[in-house]
């Protein structure tokens, strides 16, 4: 709920990586937000209005994001989400932090303004861990594990940079610590580090999940 630059940034993002995604604005106008590819629904309407989240499809919804501008409309759809439709994953954003310690309280999760908002988003409705293991002081880049498909071996590191538009970091190789070259090929066993600016890095993780596409190249050597 919420198609504003957090909402369609993260609609695009859970779109990309495979998920079916509705997203609910009063203002259609707001739909001009989302990426040309986007192919979810588009679903004009109050968020916080049974009839529009029904229309929404809430009643097969595996996760709920309220990321409107007003903290009352996204806690009443948080709220009606996990509470009438049984949402498991739901979260809201919440500018005043006051409130947003009462919602942590009631079991709903709660993300601020920050920089990194997307990717907690992103985290809370597709993953049950913290997705970064390390952000810059300014919160702008994140470092993160990836968890492989196992077809990604044999693959050169750039081809995973390709993929996920991020950088390998470094990788644990037979438990010493490598900083791959462009010719680096990954292993069997291997542990990979991406860092990715903040916002696509749980799409990151997830799109190293998938199997490489079949027009990349499998390194050599």
């Amino acid at each position: 709920m919420g198609c504003g630059r957090v909402g369609s940034s993260v609609a695009d993002g859970l779109a990309r990586i495979g998920h079916d995604v509705a997203v609910i604005d009063r203002d259609s106008a707001a739909f001009g937000r989302l990426s040309p590819e986007f192919t979810g629904e588009r679903v004009q309407g109050m968020g916080f209005d049974r009839d529009v989240l029904l229309r929404a499809g809430i009643e097969d919804a595996g996760a709920f994001a309220a990321v409107s501008s007003g903290d009352n409309s996204n806690i009443i759809s948080a709220r009606l989400a996990r509470e009438t439709f049984g949402v498991e994953r739901v979260v809201a954003r919440i500018y005043d932090a006051k409130r947003a310690a009462v919602y942590e309280r009631l079991g709903i999760p709660t993300v601020a303004t920050v920089p990194w908002t997307t990717d907690r988003l992103l985290n809370i409705l597709t993953r049950d861990t913290e997705t970064a293991k390390w952000r810059d002081p300014t919160g702008t880049v994140a470092v993160v594990e990836v968890v492989l498909h196992e077809d990604w071996v044999g693959h050169r590191v750039t081809d995973l940079e390709a993929a996920t538009g991020s950088r390998v970091a470094f990788l644990l190789r037979f438990g010493s610590g490598l900083l791959p070259e462009p010719k680096t090929v990954i292993q069997a066993g291997d542990q990979v580090y991406v860092a990715a600016v903040s916002g696509h890095a749980a799409e990151a993780v997830a799109i190293a999940a998938l199997p490489p596409s079949g027009d990349l190249e499998r390194g050599h050597g």
